[in-house]
């Protein structure tokens, strides 16, 4: 693959001579630090280029593209060249999601599946992209890191990302992966929102008293910071953690690798510089979340600001589950928020369900929400195993039109508002078709 990103570089710097570039990104993590890798490598190159950030590649989008430009897709457009194949323009694409049909002619594309190669996210691809470009773009490595742990790719990390964590001179430790892991356990504990735990998630005085229990008090008035505890504290935490938490988790997923970065001149837990740029992206703030991105020292207090909102947010979408339209069986519940939680919102919100114990595992949850005259569908799977959610929603789509992205056990559509019962109910039929394990 390297070496077809070297050949990839070479064309596009040929292309682009005399050319001004369109790139699009998408608005996740993963497609928001791209973006900030290729803002900050065609700065350096002196090169014309303006950047547009999409929540899904609709073909609306493909048709308002600029002609005379040469266009690049970073983090998405691998399932979209039935569109694509329409552009005139000359294409790049760097992708890292299932290619579903034949490459147009008009396409250079770099994706891991054409070469058997690791999993890598978006913000890898556009790193090994930068890095042809100039070895100058070595120290925007650590963006590339961000776009990993935020497509939650940090479980099994192979040859190339080593490679960009020794480029970025990330600090790596082993330890319990709540964020962010620089601050105080208790604070930690008390607005996490990857776990739950009664009487303790939500509550100061609930926090200090857990780990008041489990033997973790204070230096000095203050708790000490994840990355800071011992083995032994380690361990009770874990064990206390596992023993009260709400969710489908087991505790290997507790444990992971911490990626430590030096981030506006301090140190920084990856997860949550990670949680930040999403909250400002989905809160249509995509500008502040690429200035942050870049630590642009403007954007930080609004990035900050911008955060603490979309965590009151998805307060809020959660307690309004229990009054929202729900069709369940022992193989799935299908959600339908309408206008009670935002499109932007619905992926978390769905993510968090399917990491609860309300649901067993193996249980589709699909999760949806209107978006003007749009609906935008959200797709997960309890657990680790299970229907491969992208081609179930795919195969719906297919009926009713609409748009697909995603993977194996997270997947999103994009289908017209007057589908939705069509939708609903082509869903049902694929759904109650039972799974056969072989």
């Amino acid at each position: 693959m390297i070496k077809a990103i070297k050949e990839f570089a070479y064309q596009f710097l040929k292309e682009t001579k005399n050319t001004p570039i369109k790139v699009i990104s998408h608005h996740d993590t993963d497609g928001i630090t791209s973006a900030s890798i290729i803002t900050k490598t065609l700065q350096r190159l002196d090169l014309e280029f303006s950047l547009t950030i999409v929540k899904q590649l609709e073909e609306s989008v493909i048709k308002e593209l600029p002609e005379g430009h040469v266009i690049l897709f970073v983090d998405l457009a691998s399932n979209s060249f039935n569109y694509i194949k329409e552009i005139k323009n000359k294409v790049f694409i760097l992708d890292h999601h299932e290619i579903n049909s034949e490459i147009p002619e008009n396409v250079s594309i770099i994706n891991p599946h054409l070469f058997n190669e690791e999993e890598i996210s978006g913000a890898g691809l556009a790193y090994l992209f930068a890095k042809e470009m100039s070895e100058e773009n070595t120290d925007l490595a650590y963006l590339a890191i961000i776009g990993m742990v935020g497509d939650q790719m940090d479980k099994n990390i192979g040859k190339i990302y080593n490679q960009i964590l020794k480029d970025a001179s990330i600090e790596v430790k082993k330890g319990v992966t709540l964020y962010p892991a620089t601050r105080p356990l208790n604070k930690i504990l008390e607005y996490s929102s990857d776990i739950f735990i009664p009487e303790v998630t939500g509550s100061s005085e609930g926090s200090a008293n857990f780990l008041r229990d489990i033997g973790i008090g204070t230096i000095n008035g203050q708790y000490k910071s994840i990355i800071d505890l011992n083995e032994e504290e380690t361990s009770k935490l874990i064990t206390a953690i596992t023993v009260h938490k709400t969710d489908n988790g087991s505790t290997e997923d507790l444990i992971g690798n911490i990626f430590l970065i030096n981030f506006f001149n301090r140190l920084e837990d990856a997860r949550q510089i990670s949680a930040m740029v999403n909250a400002c992206s989905r809160l249509g703030e995509s500008a502040v979340a690429i200035s942050f991105c870049l630590q642009k020292r403007s954007s930080k207090e609004k990035a900050d600001s911008i955060y603490t909102k979309h965590k009151q947010n998805i307060v809020k979408a959660l307690n309004s589950l229990p009054i929202l339209k729900k069709i369940e069986n022992d193989n799935y519940v299908i959600i339908n928020a309408e206008d009670k939680i935002k499109d932007t919102l619905i992926g978390t919100i769905a993510s968090i369900i399917s990491n609860s114990k309300e649901y067993t595992q193996g249980k589709a949850i699909i999760a949806m929400a209107y978006n003007e005259d749009k609906i935008k569908v959200s797709a997960r799977m309890v657990g680790k195993s299970g229907r491969n959610v992208r081609e179930l929603l795919n195969s719906v789509i297919d009926i009713v039109g609409g748009e697909v992205g995603g993977h194996h056990a997270a997947a999103g559509a994009l289908l017209q508002k007057d589908k939705e019962n069509e939708f609903i109910e082509e869903l049902k039929k694929k759904l109650e078709i039972k799974l056969v394990k072989v």
